[in-house]
């Protein structure tokens, strides 16, 4: 049965595919060529691009944007999220997440410790982002090894490559929503002369513990609360300041940033024992409390030695810390101090090639301190080198890449040194003006994390006791992705199939031991492969007086076993959905459902999971003044009260998504 719903899937995807969220049937195409994509050194636009991409900018991205990254991409095709709650949310890619997928601030790392563990938050406010792209795949020859999966980049403005037009810009935004009681706000603002640029934001959000349909726990007792989902409340804020000195050949800025957020692990905490009565205590709840301050220094020059068309240039350096509280008390302590660095220079154009060359490379000392302390302190040195090319043939379009990358890792007790060489080539044919076929074939490889190496203790957030093994191999993925894309005046879109096999992949296998009460998994390597495809389609309706109406359906689905047969943990389900979209004058609606089908291809020790639907909807009205505009909306999202669980996330069985909510708010742009 599932076969024949993805089959009637991809039919209905193709019909009427689409592969980024603009709205004007007759400026797509055009839209689509004028997003740059800045993720790549070549500043490729949407349309041009071989490897499966999404952008959200504009309108689109405005009705998407939520707390957390993961779930403002979660209904992108090809990503889903990884919830741990409101507070820490990282977006998984084809089924793959943690070290295997790099998420970018304007090209350059987020730098925090969500790769080290799934409750923690990625440091970046997407309510600030100009423009969020998703390249799906293989990205290592770019940006190295922790990007196998797939990248993320974040682009917020912070540093201006160019003079504000008029010589000022500013936004804010503020709101509340229901289901948790949030208030929340942001403020933009980018003034500036010929040469001079000046930036700086700041936001804030103050949320309670959200409602749910019935109780958290999947197996609750009668007698456990219904309705709030315990220990989910939030309070984040943060702000950047940035500068920028702009000529005519170039330009060179500087910001500094903060992150701070506390918020809960919910359906989660510590027993004590109430030593005077011998039995089990109150739970504790568990907490964490992050700071992060970024200094980010990013120049550019046109031209800037013979044979050189740009030179690129980015530093930044990184200061993060968080704690694990335990009531009032400190549990663990976590630290990363990290120095990056990325250098891309275009060369010209030598025989029709056109291309980009760089390296990067990253020192990062991290430490984690108490007695839950899973991961010891560690060194960590990384260089990476790269080249990528490009040229037209006719109606073919010829790319090709490769790169080396090193690494170090030391602690107090052990080392490991790794290496590894990736490789890409990609192909796409214009079969004709509105019909293009697209075809990679990559060999990426990913070097293993100091936590994948390392770790020896209780991880509370998995609730497991992690032993890691500091002689585990390079991990190489060689994938081969096929692709169509389609655009006219009436119908867009793109449909994309991969397969992925990997060599020595690393995860967590489960023992059947237990340690401190915990079951104990380790960290191992076995051959696995991950098969599946994404479709997203736009079909514009009509044009009339009574509006412009589109239509978009997307979906996806992953497949990701050992070569043994057994299924990988935590693989997402596969989904289909679809939005109705108006607007006229200055109105703008949409509607629909994503309906998500239940997981039942499940890892030993994993439980299944069911199916649900979340229907979601949107309203907004622009009022427009002479010196600013004002966009009033209203969000409904879980309409249905839906208790949904992600199969995804590893308190999927304590921890359901928000219940029905209605967010309310204004956007204001001077």
């Amino acid at each position: 049965m599932r076969k024949k719903l993805i089959a009637v899937i991809i039919a209905q995807s193709l019909a009427g595919a689409a592969f980024a969220a603009e709205d004007h049937s007759e400026e797509h195409a055009k839209a689509l060529d004028a997003i740059v994509v800045k993720a790549t050194p070549l500043g490729s636009s949407l349309g041009d691009l071989i490897q499966p991409a999404t952008v959200l900018t504009g309108a689109a991205l405005e009705e998407r944007k939520a707390a957390t990254l993961g779930e403002t991409l979660s209904r992108e095709p090809g990503v889903q999220s990884s919830y741990f709650g409101p507070g820490a949310s990282r977006p998984i890619i084809r089924g793959q997440d943690g070290a295997r997928v790099q998420v970018l601030s304007d090209g350059t790392s987020s730098m925090d410790a969500s790769t080290v563990s799934v409750d923690h938050a990625v440091t970046i406010e997407p309510f600030l982002a100009d423009q969020i792209e998703v390249l799906r795949g293989p990205t290592t020859l770019l940006y190295g090894p922790g990007s196998v999966g797939g990248v993320v980049n974040v682009l917020d403005g912070r540093i201006a490559e160019q003079v504000i037009d008029g010589g000022f810009a500013a936004r804010a935004q503020l709101g509340t929503d229901t289901v948790a009681d949030s208030v929340f706000g942001m403020a933009r603002i980018d003034a500036g002369s010929d040469r001079f640029v000046l930036h700086a934001d700041a936001y804030y959000r103050d949320t309670e513990d959200y409602d749910i349909r019935g109780r958290s726990e999947i197996d609750a007792d009668e007698d456990e609360p219904e309705g709030t989902l315990e220990n989910s409340s939030l309070d984040a804020k943060g702000g950047a300041i940035g500068a920028s000195l702009i000529g005519e050949s170039g330009f060179l800025g500087v910001s500094v940033s903060r992150f701070d957020t506390n918020y809960g692990i919910p359906g989660h905490g510590h027993e004590h024992e109430d030593e005077s009565q011998n039995k089990g205590g109150e739970e504790e709840v568990v907490r964490l409390d992050l700071e992060q301050t970024r200094i980010d220094l990013k120049g550019g020059l046109d031209n800037p030695f013979s044979g050189a068309e740009s030179l690129r240039l980015r530093l930044s350096h990184n200061d993060y810390g968080h704690v694990e509280l335990e009531g009032d008390e400190i549990g663990t302590e976590f630290d990363n101090q990290e120095l990056t660095g990325r250098l891309d220079i275009v060369h010209e154009e030598i025989g029709g090639w056109r291309g980009a060359y760089g390296f990067n490379f990253t020192q990062r000392d991290f430490s984690a301190l108490g007695e839950e302390a899973f991961v010891p302190p560690s060194d960590t040195e990384q260089f990476g080198i790269f080249v990528v090319e490009g040229k037209d043939y006719g109606d073919w379009n010829l790319e090709f890449g490769a790169r080396y990358d090193t690494q170090s890792i030391d602690t107090s007790a052990a080392g490991a040194d790794h290496s590894g060489f990736s490789a890409s080539i990609g192909a796409a044919f214009a079969v004709s003006d509105a019909i293009t076929l697209n075809a990679s074939l990559d060999r990426a490889v990913r070097l293993p994390t100091s936590e994948e190496l390392f770790s020896d203790g209780p991880h509370i957030a998995t609730g497991s006791f992690e032993i890691g093994d500091a002689d585990l191999d390079e991990e190489v993925a060689n994938q081969l992705d096929v692709g169509l894309k389609y655009r006219s005046e009436r119908f867009n879109g793109s449909v994309s199939a991969f397969y992925a096999r990997f060599d020595d992949f690393i995860y967590l296998s489960e023992t059947g031991e237990e340690e401190d009460e915990l079951p104990v998994r380790e960290w191992s390597q076995n051959d696995a492969r991950f098969t599946g495809f994404e479709a997203e389609g736009v079909i514009h309706l009509s044009e009339s007086d009574s509006g412009h109406f589109d239509l978009r359906g997307f979906a996806d689905t992953v497949r990701a076993r050992l070569t043994d047969g057994d299924d990988l943990p935590r693989i997402p389900q596969t989904r289909i959905g679809a939005e109705l979209k108006w607007h006229r004058g200055p109105w703008r609606a949409s509607a629909g459902p994503v309906h998500y089908f239940d997981q039942d291809r499940v890892a030993d020790f994993e439980t299944e999971t069911d199916a649900f639907t979340l229907w979601n909807a949107a309203v907004s009205y622009r009022i427009d003044a002479d010196a600013a505009s004002f966009d009033l909306y209203l969000k409904g999202d879980n309409l249905a009260d839906e208790d949904a669980r992600l199969h995804t996330s590893f308190l999927k069985d304590r921890a359901p998504l928000p219940g029905r909510n209605f967010t309310a708010g204004v956007r204001m742009v001077f």
